[in-house]
């Protein structure tokens, strides 16, 4: 084929703490991976296993740039995260070598349509228009494992103006990011390029206008959106 019928878009490529770039392919969510977030919104970690929803690769945003407030939301809720960027592909992978096919972490925000989310939940619907908005995933830099290692422990946190409003530990995951790559190996094949958010701690609610978050993971980066 010599010409395209509409121009090709640019690649999404993340900043690294160092020389380069990281070229995104996919990007998977898993939800209610902490115990205390599961059971604020109602539901009982202890009776089941991870289960996944994605956003776009061109909704990350990144340098810390201003996010707008997206349309036909009232509800609009922050979810801080420690993010896995894969580099090797790999299907039914072993839990025990799971972490071999992480290149590096960050740290993203998951922005959530909650009014949206649960308008789809009450009719049994996908959840795609409350998760896969434009600009919904805000990330910071990607830092490379042979940097920082796979950390088991770590303070999460989430502040709004200043003020926390998430904080936890990353040990507290219901699903280790090991286990959670494992898992979702079973259901696609994973390839070089695709992230991971692992998951949200408690305390997320709604964030409005001129809201500044801050989203840091202890030993592994910050991120910072402001809501415009």
């Amino acid at each position: 084929m010599s010409e395209y019928v509409v121009a090709p878009l640019p690649p999404v490529v993340l900043p690294i703490a160092g020389i380069g770039a990281f070229p995104v392919r996919r990007v998977f969510c898993v939800g209610r991976n902490y115990a205390e977030h599961a059971r604020e919104m109602g539901h009982d970690p202890d009776r089941e296993p991870p289960f996944f929803f994605s956003k776009p690769a061109d909704a990350l945003v990144a340098g810390d740039a201003d996010v707008p407030y997206p349309p036909r939301t009232q509800d609009l809720h922050f979810e801080v995260e420690l993010v896995a960027a894969i580099w090797k592909e790999g299907s039914d992978i072993d839990p025990e070598t799971a972490l071999t096919h992480v290149w590096g972490y960050g740290v993203g925000i998951d922005l959530t349509r909650r009014d949206l989310q649960a308008e789809a939940k009450k009719a049994g619907r996908p959840w795609d228009m409350a998760k896969g908005f434009d600009a919904s995933a805000p990330i910071g830099k990607l830092m490379p494992v042979d940097q920082i290692g796979h950390r088991k422990t770590g303070a999460i946190t989430l502040k709004v103006n200043g003020e926390i409003r998430q904080s936890a530990d990353i040990s507290d995951m219901i699903w280790s990011p090991a286990e959670t790559i494992a898992h979702l190996s079973g259901l696609v094949r994973l390839m070089p390029g695709d992230l991971v958010f692992t998951g949200t701690p408690a305390g997320v609610g709604a964030c409005r206008r001129g809201d500044l978050l801050e989203g840091e993971v202890e030993g592994i980066g910050t991120v910072t959106a402001r809501i415009v």
